[in-house]
């Protein structure tokens, strides 16, 4: 049981991690049916931006700051990074190639996606960065928790969770309860006609992207306070958010959270019951079947077309 309970909370917090990944895909897809494959390396450079702003508050071992302030500052610092670099790739990557065919900017998201990833390598090398935490408030984050049975539920991975949880809340309502939200539900239906009622279909557009890459480099730096990263990691981690996406029924807001859920609890007992050297095969078998057997995901609808 306890061995149950360790792997369901290690599914717990990398699945919030990859709902939050999965929400980027999700919002981009629902209004220009683009499946942004430069997204993981986004969430790669929110890692890296994370660590920049632990060097810069003065480490992990003597911030300059409280470690409250220090984890809201490097998250923040991430989250408004990714979010430039999300407009910069819509700007020059995509807006061009709106009106081609599909083809046209799925290619130019790979395209941008290894230009991310070996720009990074480039400049920073290919050496692991690793954010050190355990030596914040003497590895108070490690520590400090609760137990359930015998197991400890440290600090680090409750951050992770709740910040994750209350991100997803927030987005949910911003989309469902403001304007904004309902400007980027009426381009998602019809884009056209959104255009025709006034809406300002490139600011949304723009818009979904910096919420997108925000919530990426969030992401980026949860991933990264407990697992070190490297400038290549973005491709397969973004790869799983879209497994997490597609699963949860790409589109779909709360599917994107469902699917990273069951992404993350598949993995973590794939990697406690069989073996972690199958539990990457395995996630992509699980994105196999439910393209064959349920494609529009969990949450998701099946596309009506007219015949």
């Amino acid at each position: 049981m306890d061995n149950f309970i360790q792997l369901t909370l290690n599914g717990l917090t990398l699945g919030s991690v990859y709902a939050l990944i999965a929400l980027g895909y999700s919002l981009v897809y629902g209004i220009l049916k683009l499946l942004n494959f430069a997204h993981g390396d986004v969430f790669m450079v929110g890692t890296f931006i994370g660590f920049g702003a632990i060097q810069l508050l003065g480490g992990t071992v003597n911030p300059i700051v409280p470690v409250w302030a220090l984890l809201i500052l490097i998250t923040l610092a991430a989250m408004a990074g990714c979010a430039a670099l999300g407009v910069v790739v819509e700007r020059f990557a995509y807006r061009p190639l709106r009106d081609a065919p599909r083809i046209a900017p799925l290619i130019s998201a790979l395209g941008v996606s290894f230009f991310i990833a070996y720009s990074m390598q480039l400049m920073f090398g290919a050496a692991p960065r690793n954010y050190d935490t355990f030596s914040l408030n003497g590895g108070a984050l490690y520590t400090d928790g609760f137990d359930i049975g015998n197991v400890r539920v440290p600090m680090i991975r409750i951050i992770t969770i709740v910040s994750a949880f209350v991100m997803m809340i927030l987005l949910w309502m911003l989309v469902t309860r403001t304007r904004v939200g309902k400007a980027m539900r009426a381009t998602s239906h019809d884009r056209e006609a959104a255009a025709m009622m006034g809406i300002d279909i490139d600011r949304v557009i723009v818009f979904a992207f910096v919420l997108g890459s925000a919530l990426a480099g969030a992401a980026g730096v949860l991933f990264a306070l407990r697992i070190p990263t490297y400038a290549t990691i973005g491709f397969l981690i973004g790869l799983k958010g879209f497994t997490a996406a597609v699963i949860g029924g790409i589109g779909s807001i709360p599917g994107a959270m469902a699917g990273g859920l069951v992404l993350g609890f598949a993995e973590s007992y794939a990697q406690g019951y069989i073996s972690t050297r199958w539990s990457d095969l395995l996630v992509f078998v699980l994105l196999i079947l439910f393209l064959v057997f349920r494609p529009q995901g969990i949450l998701g609808k099946a596309d009506i077309r007219k015949v």
